[in-house]
């Protein structure tokens, strides 16, 4: 939160419109992307399966990636 309050406060209106029109399109693709798993039979069976521990492990994994490339350890 506290990377993003200045960066939307000086963003501007362009910037502020870029922001939302790149968020949008985002978010279409991940739903697109969740509706495709969702309908082919044999990867939502195996997500029904183990998507409660693979879930998880992808976010800790992200987050995890994401302390390493900006350097929090290096503190």
């Amino acid at each position: 939160m506290g990377v993003y309050v200045p960066v939307f406060a000086t963003a501007g209106v362009g910037g502020m419109s870029a922001y939302v029109i790149v968020f949008l399109v985002l978010l279409a693709v991940w739903i697109a992307a969740g509706r495709y798993f969702a309908t082919r039979p044999a990867i939502a069976k195996t997500l029904s399966r183990w998507g409660h521990i693979l879930l998880p492990l992808v976010l800790i994994g992200l987050g995890v990636l994401i302390l390493i490339e900006g350097g929090a350890f290096g503190l």
